[in-house]
């Protein structure tokens, strides 16, 4: 196999096959573009689920076990995650129905509000946005528009996503090798951006999905106990609230007990402010269990990778986003310590940091055997002293 120096002089020896290979490969980009986010999401779940793969291939054949795999998921992930999805927005439209109709007893809220301290004008404040409302309700209401049209190319996409998640799944270890075989990248270094998109992976997808998921369904649970109309749509707002890290569960709880202390239900908004309390500080035990400390996986890229991915991959972009600013990180450092020869500032910090801590354990170290030299100076003086005056005492009875 020839060296990184002889692969690399290859490549500038061949100037039309490298520029083909890179055609070729920026054709079947495109071709992948239009489902992108479809692939992507087939990525993401062939990741979850590659485990029961390999747990399952212990009994039967590769080939069986992905086809059973992708049942299983359609049943139990797709088609009940497509049914909450659309109960929730058929739960937004009627609470905006509602508000628009005048259906909800606007007097009876300003009543409690007053009589908690709050005079609110809600129809005068109604009046005041009016434009505002409307705008918003138009626009959502082409976006659901929008979403019925598109239900022809989101069942093609999801046909796409389950094709994806059976061969990742049956030959994933295949075309890792591959891609690996393929890329004019040192193996050491492919092995180690594979170890961290690794750790990225579980980060973003496993980790944070999880946490959210756990809040959701905490929140979800304590709104349905409370009373609280719309429970699939706030727990599902929920889950992709917690997703980010500076908003959280904060934005449904403290509304829905606002809402409860409006109708006059203060014992059930007090028991929603510390359950919704309880929920927003369980976060700090979940994730760092869950996802732990990984150095490219920081809030900054959490935040910045959930809304950009987005805007570029779709909903996928909730989980795709984060790993993509984190591998980009992992991809830089690779090259600046392949060009410098000199570890990331990271690297450095943990070099340095353990030198730091043992310097005192050295200098507690030396200090204790100096005592204990001197020590056993001591006793071999006194030992000494007394062998001398034996013999003087034998000397005198002689």
């Amino acid at each position: 196999m020839p060296d990184e120096h002889n692969r690399s002089a290859w490549i500038r020896e061949q100037p039309g096959l490298t520029a083909l290979a890179l055609l070729s490969a920026l054709l079947a980009l495109f071709v992948l573009l239009p489902y992108l986010q479809f692939v992507l999401f087939g990525v993401v779940l062939a990741y979850i689920l590659f485990p029961v793969q390999e747990r399952l291939e212990q009994y039967i054949r590769p080939t069986i076990a992905a086809i059973t795999i992708v049942v299983a998921t359609l049943l139990i992930v797709l088609i009940p995650l497509i049914y909450v999805i659309t109960i929730a927005v058929r739960q937004a439209l009627d609470v905006v129905n509602s508000i628009n109709q005048g259906a909800l007893d606007v007097a009876t809220i300003e009543d409690a509000l007053e009589f908690n301290g709050y005079a609110v004008d809600l129809v005068e404040l109604y009046q005041s946005n009016q434009d505002r409302i409307a705008t918003g309700l138009e626009q959502l209401a082409m976006g659901v528009l929008d979403f019925a049209g598109s239900l022809p190319s989101l069942f093609i996409g999801l046909t796409i996503t389950l094709f994806i998640l059976f061969a990742l799944l049956r030959d994933g270890k295949r075309l890792l090798v591959w891609v690996q075989w393929v890329l004019p990248v040192d193996d050491t270094i492919l092995d180690e951006l594979r170890t961290g998109l690794d750790q990225l992976m579980w980060a973003s997808v496993v980790g944070n999905v999880a946490v959210a998921a756990i809040q959701a369904v905490l929140l979800g649970v304590g709104l349905f106990v409370a009373g609280v109309p719309a429970v699939i749509f706030l727990t599902v707002a929920t889950f992709v609230l917690t997703l980010l890290p500076l908003v959280g569960a904060f934005g449904i709880w403290i509304p829905a007990a606002a809402y409860l202390a409006a109708v006059g239900r203060v014992t059930a908004a007090a028991a929603m402010v510390v359950y919704g309390l309880f929920v927003t500080f369980s976060d700090s035990y979940f994730r760092p269990a869950l996802i732990g400390q990984t150095s490219a996986y920081n809030a900054a890229i959490v935040i910045v990778g959930i809304f950009g991915g987005l805007v570029v991959f779709g909903a996928v972009g909730l989980f795709i986003g984060p790993v993509a600013l984190g591998g980009a990180k992992l991809v830089l450092d690779c090259f600046a310590r392949e060009r410098t020869g000199m570890p990331t500032p990271d690297a450095q910090r943990e070099q340095t940091t353990p030198r730091a801590e043992s310097a005192p354990a050295a200098a507690e170290s030396e200090t204790t055997l100096d005592t204990a030299d001197a020590t056993a100076e001591t006793e071999l003086e006194e030992s000494e002293k007394t062998n001398a005056d034996t013999d003087t005492e034998n000397r005198s009875e002689d």
